[in-house]
């Protein structure tokens, strides 16, 4: 049974024990770490309280290279909330002296103040420029199973550098694997064939020029869009236009004033204020079906077309994982979200009418390939929103059962700001849950923030 925000669905999940201790004959490699995002980072910390090994592999030439493309952008939970524990402990013994708690930073200045100074903290174990390409078990393809558990993992790099590993922590994020433009989860018929931008440009910044104007088509529903068209509506002469599938923008809207992370309320608030003044002419009920000669046609399911011609497309429609890189891993995916299969009653918009998350850790996130966690945002698969805190929680309690402190890993507590109006509808509440990757422009929270506790044992629901 799962329960939801506002009732109880039964849901049949198939249990997964996970194992006690990680592969014996692995025991004296490292801890590897993929992603030297907030979270790899966090795991990074935690492994090394515990005294465990690692190695962190991050594909991008810096530490935190997907924040670092949207750096320019602020996101709405304030620093209280985007620290990690560990990580705290440590840079505090160095002497690094925390941020304003109620700031809210932009990407940039959580790299600058906080994931740059921890990651110089571990010199030699983050590897820079270390693109995974494939993990497997030594000698053992996904089908052979008699010791299995008992091999290292094996991690391939582009170039063919090949690495061994007692376990993998998986915080490779999605931001590299955009959904495409198409309405039905299928690319546009010639979107591969013109330029389209993908979510967060800097439109006020280094991107001003390609947009300044020019007429922008923006496409999607979530909190990027929301912030790329405020972002536009800045710019003079510049027509915008906005599509959605939808009939309304009331999900992205959200609550306005009574959302508890009052810069998420005034993204929508600003939003609406340019959608009913004409400033952003809103599109609905438009399915991107073909682009040609620099016109987007939508084709409804009923058929009908509606088209808008654009000399630039700014594509917010979400992201993807990319699981590609474990396909010779046991993995135990739910078929909708692409998340582990026990996390996805959790957190599955289409079952959950408000953005409080049950506390979560290592058995929610276990696999049938002991070793292996997919954490982070890459844990969430397709679900829309993201809190750096829920992953600081899954790592802090991952990093607890590779140390064996069974304990510690089952003892999960989360701690989240309230997320506002719960409504009962469902579709306009799915984007009012707690959200990383967008913000807006904005200084020092006018409000405190209300928390909300849910321990493992909570179903995590806000309706009274």
């Amino acid at each position: 049974m799962s329960d939801s925000c506002c009732g109880t669905i039964a849901v049949e999940i198939e249990q997964f024990t996970t194992p006690q201790q990680t592969s014996p004959g692995a025991g004296d490699l490292p801890v590897v770490v993929i992603g030297a995002g907030p979270v790899g980072l966090a795991a990074a910390a935690h492994l090394a309280e515990r005294g465990i090994d690692f190695l962190l592999l991050e594909a991008g030439d810096r530490v935190a290279a997907s924040v670092a493309q949207w750096g320019h952008v602020r996101v709405f939970s304030p620093w209280k909330y985007n620290i990690d524990a560990a990580a705290r402990r440590l840079l505090k013994a160095d002497g690094w002296t925390a941020p304003d708690a109620d700031w809210l930073p932009v990407g940039a200045e959580l790299i600058d103040d906080y994931l740059a100074p921890l990651a110089k903290l571990f010199g030699d174990k983050v590897r820079l420029g270390a693109k995974v390409t494939a993990i497997s078990r030594l000698g053992y393809d996904r089908v052979r199973t008699a010791g299995r558990e008992g091999v290292p993992f094996l991690i391939r790099l582009e170039g063919g550098e090949e690495l061994r590993a007692r376990a993998v922590v998986d915080a490779s994020g999605t931001y590299t694997s955009p959904n495409v433009l198409g309405a039905s989860g299928l690319p546009a018929h010639g979107e591969d064939a013109v330029f389209v931008d993908h979510a967060l440009p800097d439109v006020l910044g280094a991107d001003r020029d390609r947009y300044e104007g020019k007429h922008t088509l923006v496409v999607g529903a979530g909190h990027s869009a929301a912030t790329t068209l405020l972002a536009l509506a800045e710019l003079e002469n510049t027509p915008i236009t906005w599509a959605i599938r939808g009939g309304s923008a009331g999900r992205t809207y959200g609550g306005g004033d009574a959302d508890a992370l009052p810069a998420r309320g005034a993204l929508g608030t600003r939003l609406r204020a340019h959608v009913g003044s004409g400033r952003i002419q809103l599109l609905t009920g438009f399915y991107v079906h073909r682009i040609e000669d620099g016109t987007v046609v939508s084709r409804d399911p009923s058929g009908r077309e509606q088209s808008v011609k654009a000399d630039r497309i700014v594509s917010a429609t979400g992201y993807r994982p990319d699981h590609s890189i474990t396909s010779e891993l046991r993995l135990d995916l739910d078929p909708i979200l692409g998340s582990p299969r026990r996390l996805a009653p959790l957190i599955d918009p289409n079952q959950h009418s408000c953005g409080t998350v049950p506390a979560h850790g290592v058995d929610d996130l276990a696999h049938p390939e002991p070793g292996y966690y997919a954490v982070g945002v890459k844990s969430y698969g397709r679900a829309p929103t993201f809190l750096m805190a829920t992953g600081y929680e899954q790592v802090r309690s991952v990093v607890a059962a590779l140390a064996g402190d069974w304990e510690a890993a089952r003892d999960v507590q989360l701690e989240l700001p309230e997320t506002g109006v719960c409504s009962s509808n469902l579709v306009e509440a799915q984007e009012q849950r707690v959200g990383l990757a967008t913000g807006i422009s904005g200084g020092l929270l006018s409000a405190p923030l209300p928390l909300v506790t849910v321990s493992a044992s909570s179903g995590g629901g806000c309706c009274g």
